[in-house]
């Protein structure tokens, strides 16, 4: 086993392999532990002194269906004095109360892109009614963002919609249908991934992607991406499906995005990846959803 500091894979642990049995460290009592991987934090306990291995199996036990085994991780204790996650220290014992994190280091990029209705969700970012007037081909995004909420209808997959300060911007726009969204919750913060939304992604199990649309690309779309690949989600934005005030921003935005990993894809390329194989149940009411193409706007040669 690598050192508490060093990167370490977890496929030799999934079966409890290792050195020592959790039971030997027992004595003196349980120590509770906040366990948070990903956007998930669960609280638990271990055995007074438990070590770095022994924090692994209760991230297994707790995460191990959402946990790439072949991938290297890291677990980071978060420090009182720095206000942040740190490295867990060399030697390590748990004595008290504590919060840990389990890190992914890299990203296999051969999982990339690999969407599944299962471990999906869609992100409907401020498709609001004062943005009509600014935004670039604001008809045409609203268009796919409704043909996109239907696909997710379709296929059952959860929807979360925000809405930036309803109050002075307007509601979601009526064009676009709110049927059966798991949430519509207002926000002041320009990133989608706030406490609400922790929270409801946390109630979905096995949550490993999100396709993202809306506005704008280089504002709210960029800092909900980047927010949620930080902890370790797999990001989709749909191209013809976002837009900013300013073509140049928008196009910006979304190069530096794809320069992170972040998969820049089209509403067809998402419907058609969720249902796979002609032979899927619902693939003929996905075929009909997009027997029209998506508008050919000036987005096309702005991505």
């Amino acid at each position: 086993m690598a050192s508490a500091t060093e990167p370490a894979s977890l496929a030799h642990l999934h079966t409890g392999g290792g050195s020592g049995a959790p039971g030997s460290l027992s004595a003196g009592g349980a120590v509770p532990v906040l366990f948070c991987f990903s956007v998930f934090a669960r609280p638990s306990t271990v055995p007074h002194g438990a070590g770095h291995e022994l924090l692994i199996q209760k991230f297994l036990s707790l995460y191990g269906d959402q946990i790439d085994m072949h991938r290297k991780f890291v677990v980071q204790l978060f420090a009182e004095e720095w206000g942040q996650y740190v490295d867990l220290p060399k030697g390590f014992l748990v004595s008290e109360r504590c919060k840990v994190r389990l890190v992914p280091l890299q990203i296999q990029l051969t999982t990339l892109g690999n969407l599944t209705p299962s471990s999906t969700v869609f992100f409907c970012c401020d498709m609001q009614e004062r943005f009509r007037p600014a935004i670039k081909y604001f008809g045409d995004i609203i268009s796919v963002g409704q043909r996109l909420l239907q696909g997710a209808r379709i296929l059952g997959i959860p929807v979360i919609v925000t809405e930036q300060y309803p109050k002075g911007l307007g509601s979601t726009v009526q064009e676009i249908d709110l049927t059966g969204v798991k949430l519509v919750l207002p926000k002041t913060k320009f990133s989608m991934v706030i406490p609400e939304v922790e929270a409801a992604l946390a109630e979905i199990p096995g949550v490993r992607s999100v396709v993202l649309f809306g506005v704008e690309t280089h504002v709210c779309i960029q800092q909900t991406a980047l927010e949620l690949v930080g902890r370790g989600v797999e990001v989709h934005i749909v191209a013809d499906a976002t837009s900013s005030r300013s073509m140049m921003d928008r196009m910006f935005a979304l190069e530096r995005l794809a320069r992170t990993g972040i998969i820049v894809t089209t509403s067809e390329a998402v419907l058609l990846q969720l249902v796979a194989d002609k032979d899927h149940p619902k693939f003929k009411e996905i075929q009909n959803l997009i027997k029209a193409s998506a508008p050919e706007s000036g987005l096309l040669s702005k991505v």
